[in-house]
């Protein structure tokens, strides 16, 4: 069968082929939505009008979300160069948490936006509640009591400082 290929005209060959239709021409041409794929993450964001928005998760974290939130509202709205500095000498094991958090979200802005730790700000940082853990505690008389291991699921989401705010 190849050979038949093989020996056919050129002429031949081409009246095989169908020709593109006006739609697929047009799409080739201007490259439309293959070229916005191909853009920069921040190009994208900055054409869309849509803010750059970092985010970063840790889940399954073996704090209580009470906790966690006593320290995060500490860091709420702050910039990152000030928030690590807060978060390196709060005193609660849970600042040790946020601060991990944080220095993966500051990675992922500078991976994905080239952006630098001086330029980003927490736009907004929050702790729900993940499953809890339960285990039993004997006690006396033959009982036993149910204790709690609460987790947490903790969200950063950091922006770019823009002046004025």
């Amino acid at each position: 069968m190849s050979e038949q290929r093989d020996k056919q005209s050129p002429e031949q060959s081409e009246q095989g082929r169908e020709e593109p239709t006006q739609q697929q021409q047009a799409e080739s041409s201007s490259g439309g939505a293959k070229a916005a794929e191909k853009r920069a993450p921040e190009a994208q964001a900055q054409a869309t009008g849509e803010p750059i928005v970092v985010r970063a998760r840790a889940r399954y974290v073996r704090r209580t979300p009470r906790k966690v939130r006593l320290v995060i509202d500490h860091v709420r709205g702050k910039p990152v160069e000030e928030a690590r500095a807060l978060l390196r000498n709060t005193p609660r094991a849970a600042a040790r948490d946020v601060l991990k958090l944080l220095d993966s979200a500051v990675a992922n802005a500078e991976s994905r936006h080239e952006l630098t730790p001086g330029e980003l700000r927490i736009a907004r940082i929050w702790a729900d509640e993940g499953p809890t853990i339960k285990r039993w505690r004997p006690r006396a008389f033959g009982r036993a009591t149910r204790i709690d291991k609460r987790t947490s699921h903790i969200t950063v989401e950091l922006e770019p400082i823009v002046s004025g705010r």
